[in-house]
């Protein structure tokens, strides 16, 4: 018998989509990778019994990157591959000339998450399979996550007899029976174009943001020391986003007040009410203009009607819901940032509430059944009411919209309750369903009177709303008509007695700044971004420090981000400004629909960003000059904390991310380890480079370790890497070494080594080298020491430990032992191992997890044998440090 493929884009999806297919006859397992599960069941296809097997990816299989190889073979294998290529220098900031990024660095594609195995889990799942299904998500990346899933999979599936099509597409717009049944029978082909636009965005992307970000964040980064973010990034559609938050900022800060004047009026409709006047010239700005007037008619005693008119009008039903209008309004009523919102719309669908939120269309099909759609809501308990009316009395048509082509509109799929959804999610899912109902629902028709005055010279006039049938403001009842006063029946001629009237100096006010939901909007009708990377661009901003969300979820930019897009608008205006990225957009859309070269559109692009990035290079003194009037400059930044070893003065410490030691006489900068606390370390120096040590820690129930600022930045010996402290140094003999103060091998990570924290004392910690994991030990002790001598059984070093006489835990009131933490059956009860944070990745619980570690290589001086977790004292281990 046969076997059919099917991979879908989440792993819940995947279950939802074989449950419904196998009409819940299937079995389940987990997969090798421990994320996916595979759903296997029998039935038909292409009118033949066979096995299904179906599962899923996560997300992108894979990423693209710059190439690395790192062996001699494939340096031998492949003629044309550099020495650069061999080290991987594109992928080092120290080691490239941001500019050869453009044309030069070569790219490949990676696995965009290693520790999932998603390459090796296909092959192994997809093995002498006959015919592959893919039921990714029904949008670009989709389209690109097939061919990535296809070229995984095809080179270990049963190859195809006479020409049989063997990869098919299924297409679907909701989890619901009907659509995946009728996807199952409508199935078609993976589109190459659209993956290819895609693949043309990833590249533009890594290529143009990393030249950018990496030489602006070196650039300023060496020179300012409270400029506080770790990475001043560039992109092509992040930064125009960044763009349209700093313009409404310089619109707010260049506006200038100016006064003006109105004239109100009051008069008497009877003993008991009045009405407010609107004048007809609205506003003057000069005083004494405004005062004429209020001269000509504040003796006035009686108002006359010069005319009224009572027009039916409507306010119409919403169009049907896409991406775009469902995150402005998540952001301007709910409260939701954009992805945030984007998150939860994701998770309603695989849950089958609500149909694909990705869409750009506001137009139902012709063959949409929303009665269908409309009877599912008929017993809900907040609008059932409105629902069965409709039902009995007949829907209205839809508005037309604009039909993209993707997707149909948002709708619910299914009923919920609060109780079953709750939170946000229920939130979002209540004005999906309320959206929908308005669509199929009448206007809103209401009654707008109007009466024009005279007082004198000058014309007035009074406005009244009188709702004649609410219509869709029912169900969006936020939508509906304002109440307005009502107006008294009159015709002209007739004459109201004049209560008072006044001249008012007001003054003009400045915009606010831009909110999400006009952002959202702005981005749109420029092409900046897609349906679904809009929400990731207003993220990105964020995150980055370069705008503040503020309260009503107003944007407001920071220093760094007004000076960024400040020094772009004085460098190249094009770099900001939303209409290159527009235009690229659109040739990435020609290359979708198949109307454009892929090759083409990306080298013509990239050879124009790459005439922009040497001209910004060229003129980064401009950007410059604007950098010096908000941040300071390294040397005038920090506190003096440790000494230079070069020049024995104070370096100072620079807390701003990135935290970093600068030497002002010697201009050099020393970067340090990030998130933890730095503080001088007994004033002790490197035997090396004579340079002050510093401790860095991360809390007291943390790890923490000493490291030489130099040898941090330029590691001295070759089996070390850039970014080691002193727990990771070789050096046979300093004290503050590994090879003085490493115990055993980590009792969670393949590399690591427990070394002694020597600052730790009186609640002394033995921590990895190289994972999170922290072992609290011997409290109270006066002395810990790692002793010469090593463990007979498993070769780590022995400790000795000294404890206070009043407080010592060993029996017979002893002070001293020397033993070894794995072996000792005295230090078994004095060891708790901790995790620095909730969870280390490579924890799965269990010994048999543990067994077969090696030495740890190179850690010890010569002869020492390497520290090792013993192979038989898995029992030993499993009592006290789980």
């Amino acid at each position: 018998m046969k076997t059919v493929f099917m991979v879908a884009e989440k792993p819940s999806l995947a279950q939802s989509i074989a449950k419904i297919l196998s009409r819940g006859n299937m079995s389940s397992h987990k997969g090798l990778n421990g994320a996916c599960s595979v759903h296997k069941y029998t039935g038909t296809f292409a009118g033949q019994p066979v096995h299904f097997k179906m599962t899923s990816v996560c997300g992108h299989v894979m990423t693209l990157d710059f190439l690395v190889v790192t062996t001699a073979s494939a340096f031998v294998k492949r003629d044309s591959v550099s020495l650069d290529m061999v080290t991987g220098k594109y992928n080092k900031w120290d080691k490239v000339d941001p500019a050869e990024l453009f044309s030069q660095a070569p790219t490949e594609k990676k696995e965009a998450n290693p520790k999932l195995n998603m390459l090796k889990f296909l092959q192994v799942e997809g093995r002498g399979c006959d015919y592959i299904v893919l039921w990714l998500d029904c949008d670009k990346e989709g389209e690109n996550i097939c061919f990535e899933v296809l070229d995984a999979v095809r080179p270990v599936m049963n190859n195809a007899h006479n020409g049989e099509k063997i990869v098919f597409r299924a297409r679907f717009s909701s989890i619901t029976d009907t659509d995946i049944c009728n996807a199952m029978t409508r199935l078609s082909e993976p589109d190459h174009n659209e993956a290819l636009s895609v693949d043309a965005r990833q590249e533009l992307d890594l290529r143009i943001g990393c030249a950018f970000t990496r030489f602006q964040t070196k650039y300023f980064q060496g020179k300012y020391g409270d400029l506080d973010s770790s990475l001043i990034s560039f992109g092509p559609c992040q930064t125009p986003t960044l763009g349209f938050c700093v313009e409404r900022h310089d619109k707010i800060q260049s506006f200038k007040p100016e006064t003006y004047w109105v004239l109100q009026a009051k008069v008497h409709t009877n003993k008991e009410e009045s009405l407010l006047l609107d004048w007809d010239r609205v506003r003057v700005f000069d005083r004494e203009i405004a005062h004429m007037f209020l001269n000509m008619t504040k003796l006035e005693k009686e108002a006359w009607v010069e005319a009224t008119s009572r027009k039916e009008k409507a306010k119409q039903r919403p169009l049907a819901l896409n991406t775009v209008e469902m995150l402005r309004v998540a952001s301007s009523a709910l409260g939701m940032g954009p992805q945030h919102a984007m998150q939860i719309a994701e998770r309603l669908y695989i849950q089958g509430y609500i149909s694909y939120p990705r869409t750009e269309t506001t137009h139902y099909p012709e063959n949409f059944d929303l009665k269908g759609s409309l009877r599912q809501q008929a017993n809900h308990p907040y609008w059932a009411d409105s629902v069965k009316q409709l039902l009995a009395e007949g829907i209205n048509r839809p508005r037309k919209g604009h039909d993209a082509g993707d997707h149909p509109p948002i709708t619910p799929m299914k009923s919920a309750t609060e109780a079953e959804l709750g939170g946000d999610a229920w939130r979002l899912y209540e004005y999906i369903t309320r959206h929908f109902i308005a669509t199929v629902s009448h206007d809103c028709k209401y009654l707008q009177s109007t009466i024009s005055f005279r007082i004198g010279p000058e014309h007035f006039t009074c406005m009244g709303k009188t709702v004649i049938s609410p219509g869709f403001t029912e169900i969006m009842p936020w939508q509906s008509v304002p109440l307005e006063e009502s107006l008294p029946t009159c015709q002209k001629g007739d004459s109201f007695t004049v209560g008072e009237v006044k001249m008012l100096e007001k003054q003009t006010s400045p915009p606010d700044y831009l909110t999400e939901a006009e952002l959202i909007t702005l981005m749109e009708k420029h092409g900046i971004g897609t349906d679904a990377s809009i929400p990731v661009h207003i993220n990105n901003i964020c995150q980055r420090n370069y705008v503040t969300v503020e309260s009503g979820r107003r944007l407001k930019p920071t220093n760094l981000g007004i000076v960024l897009v400040h020094g772009y608008y004085k460098i190249d205006a094009e770099l900001v400004l939303p209409t290159i990225r527009s235009a690229v957009e659109k040739q990435l859309n020609l290359i979708a629909q198949g109307k454009a070269d892929y090759h083409q559109v990306l080298d013509h692009t990239l050879d124009i960003f790459k005439r922009k990035f040497h001209y910004f290079v060229d003129s980064i003194a401009g950007m410059d000059e604007l950098m010096e009037v908000s941040f300071s400059p390294l040397a005038a930044t920090g506190k003096p904390l440790s000494r230079c070893g070069k020049c024995h003065r104070f370096m100072k410490y620079i807390q701003a991310k990135p935290s970093r030691l600068h030497c002002s006489h010697c201009d050099e900068t020393y970067t340090l380890p990030q998130n933890g606390t730095i503080k001088l370390y007994k004033e002790l120096r490197c035997p090396l480079d004579d340079f002050e040590l510093v401790l860095w820690s991360s809390g007291s129930r943390g790890k923490s370790y000493p490291l030489c600022p130099y040898c941090y930045n330029h590691p001295p010996f070759r089996d070390m890497k850039k970014g080691m402290g002193c727990n990771e140094c070789t050096h046979p003999t300093c004290q503050h070494s590994l090879s003085m103060l490493g115990i055993g091998q980590c009792v969670e990570c393949e590399n690591g080594v427990l070394v002694l924290d020597p600052t730790s004392g009186p609640k002394w910690k033995v921590a990895c080298n190289t994972c999170n994991v922290v072992a609290h030990c011997f409290e109270n002790a006066h002395r810990v020491r790692v002793s010469a001598d090593t463990c007979n059984s498993c070769e780590a070093a022995l400790l000795d430990v000294d404890f206070n006489k009043a407080k010592s835990p060993l029996p017979g009131s002893e002070t001293q032992h020397t033993g070894c933490i794995f072996c000792d059956p005295v230090f078994q009860e004095l060891v708790e191992l901790k995790h620095a944070a909730s969870c280390h990745p490579m924890h799965r619980g269990g010994p048999g997890r543990r067994q077969g570690r090696g030495r740890a290589r190179g850690r010890r001086p010569p002869g020492k044998p390497n520290p090792r977790r013993p192979k038989d004292k898995m029992s030993a281990l499993a009592a006290y440090f789980v």
